[in-house]
């Protein structure tokens, strides 16, 4: 099984045609031109197929330092593995590996982040190092996707990480396919503020706005 359909089948995302990833990078620029390029690939793109003809990219907010934070990482040793519910009403299985704190918009918040099924993670030990953030805020169905959005970021080498809220992406399933588990973010990760930064909603062909 290619490596693409593993995370499309954990995380709803997808790797390029090449077999590198660039979810997990710290550099936006190169993150939503890898995004971008990858909607425009037919064999990797999660948009619906009337859609691919007419997409001239993603709608991303301009990149803000003020979603760009340090966070307190705190490493949560002893999680047990659970199913984490997905929009095909099936789940998928993490692990909570820690927890961020950080402050925005004057509170102060926390975000806990995942790891993948351990063995997933065995036949991909190169991908061991990638743990994932999903997290719904306040702009959910306003101005961003109503189910959430995600982050990817590298395992923290030490108790501090830079959380940049611009490399927020959409799951998949936000492009109008049935074809996709994505996972719904957990309750304690929904941010009782205003994330403006990283990517927008999507209106797809068929596409209905909600009320």
């Amino acid at each position: 099984m290619r490596l693409a359909a593993v995370l499309i089948m954990m995380l709803g995302i997808a790797v390029s045609a090449g077999g590198q990833t660039f979810y997990g990078t710290t550099d936006v620029r190169a993150f939503r031109e890898g995004r971008d390029r990858e909607f425009r690939d037919k064999a990797e793109s999660p948009l619906k197929v009337e859609d691919l003809a007419s997409f001239k990219g993603l709608n991303y907010y301009a990149v803000d330092d003020t979603y760009r934070v340090n966070a307190e990482f705190v490493r949560t040793p002893g999680e047990k593995y659970f199913q984490m519910p997905t929009s095909s009403g099936i789940t998928k299985k993490f692990v909570k590996y820690g927890v961020l704190k950080f402050s925005l918009d004057g509170k102060d918040l926390t975000l806990s982040v995942y790891q993948m099924d351990a063995a997933v993670l065995v036949k991909f030990p190169e991908y061991a190092d990638l743990l994932f953030v999903p997290f719904k805020d306040i702009t959910n169905r306003s101005e961003t996707y109503g189910g959430g959005r995600y982050i990817d970021i590298k395992m923290p080498a030490k108790g501090t990480v830079i959380l940049d809220l611009n490399l927020a992406y959409n799951p998949n399933c936000a492009y109008g396919s049935d074809k996709y588990n994505c996972p719904i973010p957990p309750s304690e990760n929904s941010l009782n503020v205003s994330v403006r930064a990283g990517e927008k909603r999507y209106e797809y062909n068929g596409y209905k706005q909600p009320h």
